[in-house]
């Protein structure tokens, strides 16, 4: 079984296995380091967080667990510019820098182990955790309470001052959207890196993770573009396409179509 297929199959599982799924997308990078490396870590971080947990709520062990991820080192890699090493796990847990959807990985990961209810919270722009029926939310980074006002400056600054919080930013993250918005991390950063066919890797597993967007489809032509794979990259535009809501980016895409040229093929 190759790391894409294990990847999957741990998705499969019943709860899923989402610290591992995410170890084998690393491996499919860095088949150098296998999940295997990653989880004796993980073990080691393991006892070192256990010695900080109270026995309260899962509310305040959730805190205190991040907390000590902090004290311990663990904290958002603000390097510029950003390489893929801050989205693949086995880097995050060696450096304890990373971005802050790997850094929640983790975190979800050690909660699940000590019996803390922790979820994802697909939140735009930056990823945050949540314990189910709390009146706030966690920065997967420091630790820090986020509550309702900070969502919406968060949300301000990501996507401009005429957004408006409603319930669907708030929304529990499930694997496969933690796996598929790692992928597309990691998309961003091979690409921004040089490294685009590392970058198709990515692009590719989105697509096999769940529904994709008219951008997931529209990110993979740029790549088949670069690549200079005609054929590849107008059946990426056409499905983006028919998944776009946008009139005036319908247009360009139509333009743009136009525009390739597929040899045709060799008649035998």
């Amino acid at each position: 079984m190759d790391p894409r297929q294990a990847c999957l199959a741990c998705l499969a599982q019943d709860p899923p296995a989402l610290f591992e799924a995410a170890l084998w997308i690393a491996a499919e990078h860095e088949p150098h380091q296998p999940p295997a490396q990653a989880q004796r870590l993980l073990d080691t971080l393991l006892h070192q967080v256990a010695v900080a947990l109270p026995s309260t709520s899962d509310a305040e062990r959730a805190q205190a667990l991040l907390r000590r991820l902090s004290e311990l080192g663990f904290a958002e890699d603000d390097a510029l510019p950003l390489q893929p090493r801050a989205a693949l796990l086995p880097h995050v847990l060696q450096r304890r820098h990373g971005q802050p959807l790997s850094l929640a990985l983790i975190a979800l990961e050690l909660a699940r182990l000590h019996g803390i209810a922790l979820v994802g919270v697909n939140f735009p722009g930056r990823f945050l955790l949540r314990v189910p029926g709390a009146d706030h939310l966690l920065d997967p980074a420091t630790g820090r309470r986020i509550y309702t006002r900070d969502c919406r400056d968060l949300l301000v600054r990501q996507l401009g001052a005429q957004a408006e919080l409603s319930a669907a930013h708030l929304k529990t993250a499930s694997a496969a959207d933690m796996l598929q918005r790692l992928s597309r991390n990691l998309r961003q950063l091979h690409l921004g890196v040089g490294e685009p066919l590392a970058a198709l890797k990515d692009a590719q597993r989105v697509l096999e993770l769940g529904p994709p967007t008219a951008s997931d489809h529209l990110a993979r032509a740029d790549l088949y573009h670069t690549l200079d794979c005609p054929q590849a990259e107008r059946y990426d535009l056409e499905r983006a396409m028919l998944l776009s809501d946008d009139s005036a980016e319908q247009l360009r895409l139509a333009r743009r179509l136009a525009d390739i040229s597929v040899p045709p093929k060799a008649l035998h």
